[in-house]
């Protein structure tokens, strides 16, 4: 009988430390996967129907470079996919913020959707696009924008309407630094307030 009960506290014991040593292993392959790197995408049309891998709600980004803050990206939610394209979703709008270089808020860009694809560093924003230059008070307002981080641009092909403080424009189409300093209506159209002196 004592034999028979050190036999089942041995098992037991055994059977403790593999179920231990399975629940570490799967908790760390959970983690792990979360984890993974990023994978190189090529711009090739997302399929809509793809389930997310990851989504994250209350996102707050800061993009920093040598500890000097340039970009700020924060929406309600983020929605992760990786397959033949990696790209991440803001399916309920989203905020960007660009700093100059002293770290002062320079330029906002919002929007009703984003889309970021992210080995080609581009970001698609649609609906209620709105593009403020905060140091010059000019707003720019259209239906879709694609902003490309790696050249630093603005464009659209759609509608544009640009206020400044003494003007509106209208036009089809726009390219423009990121920061919306510097831009180009592709298309100009409408009446425009110009300076009597600037004739």
């Amino acid at each position: 009988m004592v034999y028979q009960t050190k036999v089942l506290l041995a098992l037991k014991t055994v059977f403790i430390r593999i179920f231990v040593a399975a629940t570490a292993f799967l908790l760390v392959w959970i983690l792990s996967m979360g984890c993974r790197r990023d994978i190189e995408i090529a711009q090739i049309p997302v399929d809509s129907t793809q389930q997310a891998l990851m989504m994250a709600i209350d996102i707050d980004v800061i993009f920093s470079d040598s500890g000097h803050l340039q970009a700020r990206v924060t929406g309600p939610v983020v929605n992760r996919y990786e397959g033949e394209v990696v790209w991440m979703e803001f399916p309920r709008g989203f905020k960007a913020e660009m700093f100059d270089s002293a770290q002062r808020l320079e330029t906002t860009i919002t929007a009703d959707y984003g889309k970021r694809m992210e080995s080609l560093k581009t970001m698609e924003a649609r609906g209620n696009v709105v593009v403020r230059n905060e140091f010059k008070n000019e707003q720019l307002n259209t239906d879709v924008l694609i902003w490309n981080e790696i050249r630093h641009t603005i464009k659209t092909d759609s509608p544009v309407k640009i206020t400044t403080p003494d003007k509106v424009l209208y036009g089809t189409g726009l390219e423009a630094n990121e920061t919306f300093t510097t831009y180009r209506i592709l298309r100009p159209r409408g009446e425009m307030q110009v300076k009597e002196d600037s004739i």
